[in-house]
């Protein structure tokens, strides 16, 4: 007897999938919409809850810190190579909120992985490129469990982890897209978000920040994931799922 998570039929050379998705799929979207509302929330919590000395050190600046000084657990000065010679002060009060944050959407990106895998053709970049996003969610657990004045080794592996494998996954998730109409209008967009994120990271590491500075061009290489993340946890919210019970999703 057929269930409302049964499989949809195989499809032969020259059919395209769609619409449907299973039930899961529309859980696993809802996580990663939450995991990144999560994360974007906690960044302007605790950079409201920045401080500076009072003694001419600057608070937080979007171009002049990088995103981890948020977590930082104590409050001294960073001689980061690309700081002034003097170091800056970096100080965090509320610095659990920002590394809570950071780890519970890892968490959520992972989970939602394994519930969406469906909603893409069974195929070698499928695999690839989900297996990928994983690995970028641990990437991102790293970062919130191993701040950077903690253990900055783990932490800058676990960043570079979460940058370069979570904007390579795009890459691969849009060839994963073709032929599939659920995913009409994303392919270009998946392919283009992980190229930018992934030029954004040359950059940086090269450090060729321009007036983004260091901070913002570290927000250019986040940015594109996250918002792919929300706005393909939007769209697969909004597929309708196999329904009702017995009734195999549709093609086109």
């Amino acid at each position: 007897m057929a269930t409302d998570e049964a499989p949809a039929p195989p499809v032969t050379q020259g059919e395209r999938y769609g619409p449907l998705v299973h039930r899961s799929v529309r859980h696993g979207a809802i996580l990663w919409i939450v995991g990144v509302l999560i994360f974007i929330v906690g960044m302007i919590v605790t950079q409201l809850g920045y401080t500076g000395t009072g003694d001419g050190w600057s608070n937080y600046s979007l171009t002049g810190n990088y995103i981890s000084d948020l977590g930082a657990v104590h409050c001294s000065v960073t001689h980061f190579a690309v700081y002034p010679p003097g170091g800056i002060y970096v100080c965090s009060p509320w610095h659990d909120v920002f590394n809570v944050a950071i780890v519970l959407m890892g968490l959520l990106l992972i989970l939602g992985v394994i519930l969406i895998r469906t909603a893409f053709p069974a195929r070698g970049t499928r695999t690839i490129g989900l297996a990928m996003l994983a690995i970028a969610g641990i990437g991102a657990i790293g970062v919130g469990l191993s701040p950077e004045d903690v253990d900055l080794t783990v932490h800058t592996l676990s960043a570079a982890t979460a940058f370069i494998i979570g904007n390579l996954a795009l890459v691969v998730l849009a060839f994963a897209m073709f032929r599939d109409t659920r995913w009409d209008g994303y392919r270009a967009y998946t392919l283009l978000s992980g190229l930018v994120g992934l030029i954004a990271f040359i950059l940086f590491y090269v450090k060729v920040w321009g007036p983004l500075g260091v901070g913002g061009m570290e927000r250019l290489i986040v940015a594109p994931l996250l918002l792919w993340a929300l706005l393909v946890g939007i769209h697969l919210a909004r597929i309708p799922t196999f329904a009702p019970a017995g009734v195999r999703g549709t093609r086109t």
